[in-house]
Formats: structure tokens, C-alpha cells, sequence
């Protein structure tokens, strides 16, 4: 992976962060993704892990260089100050609470017009913070939360090495809310092969269920080249869906879900049928209409003598399998 300069900045491309983050200022206070073993990912695989925790002051360093392009870009005329922030790499919460309550706290002096701070986080690391950790990183400023869940079913949790149980998605989705973040679950359609689709899409709902976060974000599953599941594919190890096949079995989660938050289909791997509303459906309002969409795709796709989907697979090389 290369790295570039800017403005004093070392950094490594591409960014990784969520769609909803594109207009984010982007702070980069880990490197990498502490876990880094699941199995559908192609991400970070380069990056040394000694490497991966940055000092505060580095950091501190980089927002002092962010509001020194931002006052150049006021007196080339540019007014506008970022509204939100994103807080890089993979699971920025894993860093000491006291050092991340202090870059937090700085890059809201530096930048007092942000309003959301936001960064990925896993579940293991949200059960190993104590409660009066996160509330502390809650009112310093970080408002939000990303988690991959990716799936309900212990059997596919397990084999893409995802290192928590849904019980343990249930507990750290519940636990992070309690401290009062807002909460972006991530599920992938398809990841649990089509042996397991059906425990893959009704463990989901569950697990969704339970937690009932603010926001669900779908992330249909491709194989990536880079990953080890791309491996298995190739071997003939693991029999992937789809897209037609994966609209099918997220048709069969969200027949069961029972939330009162959003879903939102804001990647480029989700249907087109989808993107009338980028930024989400309202549940349980628009479950209906969901359900309507995806019954008359599906109505429409074409199928074999036996009734079955086609089977085509979209392989990207050029492309990571962003968490």
C-alpha cells in the first residue's frame, strides 16, 4: 500500500470508512484493525501490527495540520467547516479511553463546528470497556458507533473467524446503547454461503431484534480476492449466492425484523431497487414497502427449469471488501 503527503499528513489510501462518513473530516487515530482474522476481509492484511497504535500527540499533530489546510482553504475563499468527523482506522475505541477523551476533546476545540464524531468498533472491544469507560468517550464528544455484526448465526460467525458469538453481539449492542451512543449494526447478505442462508438470515433478524439499534446498514457479501474466503471459493470450499440469490434471503431477515430504527442500503453492492431512498428506510413504517420492493424484483429475476435463482458470482479484483 502506498503512502502520500498532505500537508504534513502521512497517510495510506484508500480511506476506510462508512458511506454515510464521505463528508466527514477524517481523523486517523489507529492503523489497521486489531483482529484483522475474519475471513471475508481484504483489508489491512499489509499493515504491521506494531505499528497499528499511534500517540496522542501524532494525532493531536495531524488535527493541528487539518485546521491549518482549513484556515489556508478560508482565505482561498472556502467557508464551509466539516459538520462531522470520522474516526480512523478500524476500531478506534480499542485505544486507552483516557488518550481518546483527550483527542477527542482536542479535535472538538480545533474544530467546535463538529457536531457527530463517529468511529467503527467491535464488539469484543465494546464488552471489555467498562460501562464508565464508554459513557466517558460518550461525553467527551464520540457520538456514534459502527459494528459489524455480518451475521446471527454462531456457525457462520464462526467460520469466517468474526470472534464473537451473537450472544455477544446481543451484549455489546445493548451495552454500547446503554451508554448512549447511536448504533450502526452491519450485516452482509449471502456470507453464510448457501449452505447456511436460512440460519444466516433468521439468526440475523434475532440478533437485529435484540439489540434494536438505530441503524442497520446492509453490506451484501462478494468475494474479494485477498481474502481467505476468496481462497476457499476458489477450492470450491464454499458454495457463494447470487445477487439475485442474496436479495432472496435479505427478503427472508427483513420479513422478521421488528426495529424501530433505519435500515439503510448506502453501499454500491445493494440492488438498485433500493437507492430511491439512499439514506434509509424508517422500520417498522417502511417495512411493507420493502418487502414490496423486493417481492417485485424478485418476481422479475430469471430462474432455471427448477425455479432456482441464477447462480453467477460478482468477483471484484480491484476492489477490498470494506468492513
Amino acid at each position: 500500500m502506498g503512502q502520500e503527503e498532505f500537508e504534513g499528513l502521512t497517510y495510506e489510501l484508500p480511506p476506510i470508512r462508512p458511506p454515510s462518513e464521505a463528508h466527514s473530516l477524517l481523523v486517523r487515530v489507529m492503523r489497521g484493525c486489531p483482529w484483522n482474522y475474519c475471513t471475508f476481509c481484504s483489508v489491512y492484511k499489509n499493515l504491521p501490527r506494531k505499528e497499528m497504535l499511534r500517540s496522542v500527540e501524532e494525532v493531536k499533530g495531524d488535527i493541528s495540520a487539518l485546521r491549518a489546510s482549513a484556515e489556508t482553504a478560508r482565505r482561498l475563499g472556502y467557508k464551509a467547516e466539516p459538520q462531522t468527523a470520522f474516526l480512523a482506522d478500524s476500531n478506534a475505541i480499542v485505544i486507552k479511553t483516557d488518550d481518546l477523551v483527550e483527542i477527542v476533546t482536542f479535535l472538538k476545540k480545533a474544530f467546535p463546528s463538529v457536531e457527530r464524531i463517529t468511529s467503527y468498533a467491535r464488539a469484543k472491544t465494546v464488552l471489555a470497556k467498562g460501562i464508565g469507560d464508554l459513557k466517558r468517550l460518550r461525553e467527551a464528544g464520540l457520538g456514534r458507533l459502527h459494528m459489524g455484526l455480518e451475521s446471527g448465526d454462531d456457525e457462520v460467525l464462526a467460520r469466517v473467524k468474526k470472534g464473537a458469538t451473537a450472544l455477544e453481539m446481543i451484549e455489546a449492542g445493548r451495552k454500547a446503547k446503554a451508554a448512549g451512543f447511536e448504533l450502526s449494526l452491519y450485516i452482509m447478505p449471502g456470507l453464510g454461503g448457501k449452505a447456511r442462508s436460512d440460519e444466516h438470515a433468521r439468526g440475523t433478524s434475532t440478533v437485529l431484534n435484540a439489540v434494536d439499534p438505530h441503524f442497520v446498514r446492509v453490506r451484501p457479501f462478494h468475494v474479494a480476492p485477498g481474502s481467505p474466503l476468496y481462497d476457499e471459493f476458489i477450492a470450491g470450499q464454499f458454495d457463494a449466492m447470487s445477487m439475485w440469490e442474496m436479495l432472496a434471503e435479505l427478503r427472508h431477515t427483513v420479513a422478521e425484523l421488528d426495529l424501530t430504527g433505519s435500515i439503510c442500503f448506502d453501499h454500491m453492492m445493494n440492488a438498485p431497487i433500493f437507492r430511491q431512498d439512499w439514506d434509509g428506510y424508517e422500520l417498522p413504517e417502511a417495512k411493507g414497502h420493502l418487502l414490496a420492493l423486493m417481492d417485485d424484483a424478485l418476481a422479475s429475476a430469471p430462474r432455471d427449469r427448477s425455479g432456482r435463482y441464477p447462480s453467477g458470482v460478482r468477483l471484484f479484483p480491484d476492489r477490498p471488501a470494506f468492513p
